[in-house]
């Protein structure tokens, strides 16, 4: 596919990557059943060409999702959605998903887990497979990572472990939270902003939230507005808050958090969703999916929104927000540092006392997210400039570009 050299041909050629990719099914797609222990589970990947000259060759990942009703079309759904988001974030890595049909709260549970691990080896990459393997996702405890690893004899097919196991400990770190910031950071430069007169709302102040505060208050920026049900409902602050005040957000010190809100902050509501409707510079839903809908794209004050949640913003409000000249970072672009840690953890040669001593692999992978969605974010609005189409659109130009065209970063 020749390169676009107007927006009528950017939009053509949109429009033939889309059909392309929608037209491809999954490369690999196995449901994993055990019935003694009333085992279903599933591993689905996407797409690997995208990977072949890179360091993990013909390799897809994703997270393990564990939810009661989980179904293989599900897992299909989330594992074509996560070769978009890797493709977009520059990665040699394709896309896949697992996950297990059951409450991980169950009695039992350890067993099914184990087993669904061990009957996964087959497919794995470090066995010969293309699944990337197990990770982080709905349902899923840090004891998961003690019981596959375990299982496998080995630490080399679950990403997100803690130092101690070798892994970049990314959410604790808050990686992906990192990566929001950096996409928010870089987009207020390009447009000759200045991060010290950037004021920010966070919608959701959990593990991505709290990370977001952190990183994005670092760079200079203050924060105006939190949203959040276990701070009983939305915060504005007329001045900057206390160094004590941010520590607490950040480390989800809840009691310590809800004392010093009462002395710096103002209840405006008692619903934590009226954050998003704050007057700010930039908005980050970091909560739940579609919390940004047709009916209340109007009530939006705010001049960037960058997503740290799924798919906050509805598919119907794009075309609104463009109209309201409100420039939207999608998720699949911002909160990628997840699957960055990942590809981290995949790839480095840094031996787990090393990584102990020094927590080289969580430097390596703050590194490597702040770099490559810098570059993201840059190449991305160069292209919307370029064409004058919106940032999403052009995101979804180059993810489908990589993907289809087996593009590396």
């Amino acid at each position: 596919m020749e390169k676009p050299s107007t927006q009528a041909e950017f939009y053509s050629n949109l429009e033939s990557l889309r059909a392309s990719f929608n037209a491809r099914g999954p490369e690999l797609e196995v449901t994993i059943r055990d019935p003694d222990l009333n085992l279903e589970g599933f591993i689905v990947v996407w797409n690997t060409a995208i990977s072949k000259n890179g360091p993990l060759p013909l390799c897809g990942k994703g997270g393990t999702r564990i939810r009661e009703g989980l179904s293989l079309d599900e897992v299909k759904m989330l594992a074509r959605k996560m070769s978009v988001k890797n493709a977009a974030a520059g990665l040699p890595l394709g896309g896949s998903k697992s996950g297990i049909n059951a409450n991980p709260k169950s009695p039992g549970f350890e067993q099914k887990y184990r087993r669904f691990v061990e009957l996964c080896k087959p497919f794995l990459h470090e066995n010969g497979g293309i699944f990337g393997g197990f990770g982080f996702d709905i349902g899923a405890a840090p004891e998961h990572a003690v019981w596959a690893c375990d299982t496998l004899g080995s630490t080399s097919s679950f990403t997100g472990k803690p130092v101690e196991m070798g892994g970049t400990d990314y959410d604790k770190e808050g990686i992906a939270g990192l990566g929001v910031a950096e996409s928010a950071a870089t987009i207020i430069k390009i447009h000759n902003g200045q991060l010290d007169k950037t004021h920010f709302a966070v919608h959701g102040v959990g593990a991505m939230g709290a990370a977001v505060i952190r990183y994005f208050s670092e760079y200079g920026a203050h924060l105006c507005a939190i949203g959040d049900p276990k701070y009983t409902g939305t915060w504005r602050f007329e001045k900057d808050i206390s160094n004590e005040l941010l520590t607490a957000l950040i480390n989800q010190q809840v009691e310590k958090a809800q004392a010093l809100l009462a002395i710096e902050g103002r209840l405006v509501s008692d619903n934590p969703d009226d954050v998003l409707f704050e007057s700010t510079d930039v908005l980050f839903p970091c909560a739940l999916h579609s919390v940004i809908t047709a009916n209340n794209t109007p009530q939006l004050k705010t001049r960037y929104i960058v997503e740290g949640a799924n798919n906050p913003c509805e598919f119907e409000t794009f075309p609104l927000l463009l109209q309201q000249g409100i420039h939207l970072i999608p998720d699949f672009i911002a909160n990628s540092g997840g699957v960055i840690s990942a590809f981290i953890e995949l790839t480095s040669d840094v031996d787990i006392e090393e990584n102990i001593r020094t927590r080289a692999k969580a430097e390596q992978a703050k590194v490597y997210t702040r770099t490559k969605i810098r570059d993201n974010v840059t190449r991305i609005e160069q292209c919307s400039q370029a064409f004058k189409v919106p940032f999403r659109d052009a995101s979804l130009y180059v993810a489908l570009d990589n993907i289809l065209n087996a593009n590396q970063a």
